[in-house]
């Protein structure tokens, strides 16, 4: 605090080494070891607190929960997917080795974004439904771009955060996005983040529901084909559009 930080980011989602030592991932996936661990730093701080949280596990929402309750200001997710890259088939061993062995690590970069994204949507759901959105959500996982940021924003992250992309492309990056950022607020008359966060939560839902809006979207369209009396009716330049009023699908 004294060198002058703006927040404590805590990481229980850590897979490299800590997991087996009941740190990092460890803890993320320990409700009772989070909750504990939690209220240590939350009582010791004088500024806000974030936990870094895991996806290797069911639901995160679980954890994120338990974290907020201990009195953490906000989350941040994800972490890495725990992963094996592959095997070498000439060796038989696993890559990369160390002295020909190996264990599994954390992937990362644009691959995860999806399971990020969604990982988030759960988390941003849980905030506004649990703490009425009066908790801080920041977004990782294959950011690159403005389009990736913005799609983090628009499912609830007051901010983005970025690893692998500034190592690949370097810092310049981080302004590239920031302008990417800045034509989509234009392009939607947007003036600040608040107008746009969450704003794509609204259209998620069940399989089911997907099933039933489906169906009743193909019933009025059934509906609405008027078909054509007779043949006399048929012309030669309306033949196209003349068929598709008689289709129900």
């Amino acid at each position: 605090e004294e060198c002058g930080v703006d927040i404590f980011e805590i990481n229980f989602s850590c897979p490299h080494g800590m997991p087996e030592r009941r740190m990092g991932a460890a803890m993320g996936q320990d409700c009772e070891l989070l909750e504990e661990v939690c209220g240590w730093v939350n009582n010791a701080a004088n500024i806000p607190v974030w936990a870094k949280m895991t996806p290797n596990i069911t639901d995160i929402t679980n954890p994120g929960k338990v974290a907020l309750d201990a009195g953490l200001e906000g989350l941040a997710a994800i972490n890495t997917i725990q992963s094996v890259m592959g095997i070498n088939l000439d060796s038989l061993r696993p890559e990369p080795c160390v002295e020909g062995y190996s264990t599994p690590g954390g992937y990362s970069s644009k691959a995860v974004k999806p399971i990020a994204l969604a990982k988030v949507m759960s988390l941003a759901t849980m905030i506004n439904e649990k703490y009425e959105g009066k908790r801080t959500l920041s977004g990782i996982g294959g950011v690159e771009t403005g389009q990736d940021a913005t799609e983090f924003m628009l499912l609830g992250c007051d901010t983005v955060q970025v690893c692998t992309g500034v190592m690949i492309h370097g810092y310049p990056l981080v302004q590239n996005l920031c302008a990417e950022v800045q034509e989509f607020m234009t392009k939607h008359d947007f003036k600040s983040i608040d107008d746009f966060k969450g704003k794509s939560l609204p259209f998620f839902t069940s399989h089911t529901h997907l099933v039933q809006l489906q169906k009743e979207a193909q019933e009025r369209k059934k509906a609405a084909k008027v078909g054509l009396k007779s043949d006399a009716e048929w012309t030669g330049d309306g033949f196209t559009s003349e068929t598709e009023s008689m289709v129900s699908n």
